[in-house]
């Protein structure tokens, strides 16, 4: 290890994040959600992914609709929901994450934009053929495994009748210093720890473009991201019922 960067080649696969562990301290996992809105507002890039990719599908008349899989504390989802508002056009959204402890804290946050957070998995919205505009996931990619990989990507085909975008961490030296750095002040939470762990396990470009599937686009974002992302085919958007889970 030198000047106290792991190495990087390889994904660390198996190593695990504090807050994945179900009897982590609950104190420290809420503060960890709490500092996921301004360590996403500042990171994640989602104010450019809505200006340039979402906003631009969206109607002052036509509701949209709008699924973020594995939504943590909610935040991604609340911003989408509240830009959307401030905007004047219509998006409902909704989130989702199979973890009680996430949609507990996302549910007692202030949700002025009515976002509705549901405990339940992809896979369980496919077997009810229920479908979206779009379908999102943030810090989602790094956890999963190739196999699992693909296993979203295809509930997210079936799920998506429109545009599908997932934002992840993009491994790197650089990527994992500077996190190192910039978390220093992040005290009494997991986001450091784990925000340096997730790095480990992220995937690169070429790993990515590898692991998605043949439909999928894999694109750079900065700092140190990857965005994949796939349009439904004319034919899915025409035919494909709208949301009602």
């Amino acid at each position: 290890m030198a000047f106290g960067i792991p190495p990087m080649r390889k994904r660390a696969v198996d190593a695990r994040e504090r807050m994945d562990e179900p009897d982590c301290d609950l104190l420290t996992l809420n503060r960890t959600y709490e500092q996921f809105r301004l360590v996403n507002a500042v990171v994640a890039g989602w104010r450019d992914t809505y200006r340039q990719r979402i906003r631009p599908l969206l109607s002052r008349t036509e509701p949209s609709t709008l699924l973020d899989i594995g939504c943590g504390g909610g935040d991604v989802a609340r911003a989408l929901a509240r830009w959307a508002a401030k905007d004047r056009l219509l998006l409902e959204v909704t989130a989702i994450d199979p973890d009680p402890r996430a949609l507990d804290f996302a549910e007692r946050a202030p949700n002025p934009d009515g976002v509705r957070f549901l405990r339940t998995t992809s896979a369980a919205l496919v077997g009810i053929a229920v479908r979206f505009d779009f379908v999102i996931s943030n810090h989602v990619l790094h956890h999963l495994a190739a196999d699992q990989l693909s296993d979203l990507l295809i509930d997210c085909e079936l799920l998506c009748r429109g545009l599908s975008i997932h934002s992840d961490i993009r491994r790197s030296p650089l990527a994992y210093a500077a996190f190192s750095v910039a978390t220093l002040p992040l005290r009494n939470s997991f986001i450091r720890e784990d925000g340096l762990t997730s790095i480990r396990r992220s995937y690169t470009e070429a790993e990515l473009r590898v692991a998605a599937r043949r439909e999928w686009t894999v694109e750079t974002q900065a700092p140190y991201r990857n965005l994949l992302s796939y349009a439904a085919s004319a034919a899915a958007r025409d035919t494909a019922p709208a949301a009602d889970a």
